[in-house]
């Protein structure tokens, strides 16, 4: 088969012939017919310092998804040939205590799909069954092949309750997009989104943003002015990443206000712990997606709102064929684009 391949620790991918997988007993192999770019498989090419202390080559990379089951081994259940499936990218244990009290999103020994064992950047893929995703409706390949980052915007945009409640999101790239979407289907009153990309404010807006923020020249107290609020957000997306990002959403949130924190900073920083103890604020971090709580959630959302449907849609910037693999990375890696995905039935 065809696969992008990290043959050593070094920057680079290569398309290159790679042995087709085999299905274990309780695996299955999918034909893989979209993937996403995430930052993380930048991070993989450019062999970062990230990379080099976390990722396990030679390795086939990428772990978002959309496929066709082909294979399923002797001891998999509930999933046939042809079903159209995605897949949770974080293989767990089942033994650890938070595996076997239900709690397979933090499990202490999870193996990510892409980055320690083969992933889906391949003409197949093999997966342990409890990890597949079956789609029980219909679902463009595109959006199949962004569950996963999805995923990580509803766990965020679900962690608090939404309905009526005030929301400030931090970064508007990709999930951050879809985080907005996600809590203006919930029942938020009003949504503020900020960036210092307009191509991303602009999205933000379509997304159901009621006010977007340019951080490079606006102050996000401006956007409350606005929007006639007297009090403070009730609740924070924090999806950047950015040095700034938390202090300045602690400034503008609400007594009591509920932050949920996805964004991974590159170094540490100050944050004003003072007004967190004060005005009684809730920070809860957010890795992944809860297993398989947000995946039913997300599919039932998906199902039911044709407008919910057609939002995630827009976050889709291109669609290109894998063979021109390193042009789609290098738009991935630009500033201010959506998600871009790889077709895998162009060679």
């Amino acid at each position: 088969m065809k696969a992008l391949y990290k043959e050593g620790p070094s920057a680079g991918l290569a398309l290159v012939e790679r042995p087709d997988p085999i299905a274990g007993a309780d695996e299955v192999v999918i034909r893989v017919l979209r993937t996403g770019i995430c930052g993380t498989d930048l991070h993989i090419r450019r062999w970062d310092d990230w990379a080099a202390s976390e990722v396990r080559s030679p390795l086939i990379p990428g772990h978002e998804f959309y496929g066709e089951v082909v294979e399923v081994g002797d001891l998999a259940h509930d999933i046939k040939v042809g079903d159209r499936v995605s897949g949770e990218g974080h293989i767990v244990c089942g033994m650890c205590r938070n595996c076997r009290a239900g709690r397979r999103q933090m499990c202490i020994r999870t193996v990510g799909l892409g980055v320690h064992r083969d992933g889906a950047f391949a003409e197949y893929l093999s997966l342990p069954a409890a990890n597949v995703w079956v789609h029980h409706a219909d679902v463009e390949p595109e959006i199949g092949a962004i569950f996963d980052p999805l995923g990580n915007a509803v766990h965020t945009a679900l962690a608090f309750p939404l309905v009526g409640e005030d929301v400030l999101v931090t970064g508007c790239g990709p999930i951050g997009l879809m985080a907005i979407a996600v809590a203006r289907h919930a029942g938020a009153r009003y949504i503020a989104a900020t960036d210092a990309s307009a191509p991303r404010l602009e999205l933000a807006a379509r997304m159901g943003a009621d006010r977007v923020i340019d951080v490079s020249a606006d102050d996000v107290r401006e956007a409350q002015t606005a929007l006639g609020m007297k009090e403070g957000f009730d609740v924070g997306f924090e999806m950047s990443g950015a040095a700034s990002a938390l202090p300045t959403m602690i400034d503008n949130m609400n007594h009591g206000g509920r932050i949920a924190m996805l964004g991974l900073p590159s170094a540490p920083f100050g944050v004003d712990w003072g007004k967190i103890v004060t005005h009684m604020l809730t920070i809860k971090g957010i890795y992944g997606r809860e297993m398989f709580e947000t995946w039913n959630a997300m599919g039932a959302m998906l199902q039911t709102s044709p407008a919910l449907r057609s939002a995630i849609g827009h976050i889709v910037a291109d669609v290109m064929p894998a063979s021109d693999w390193e042009q789609a990375f290098d738009a991935a890696a630009s500033a201010g684009t959506g998600k871009i995905i790889l077709d895998w039935t162009r060679l």
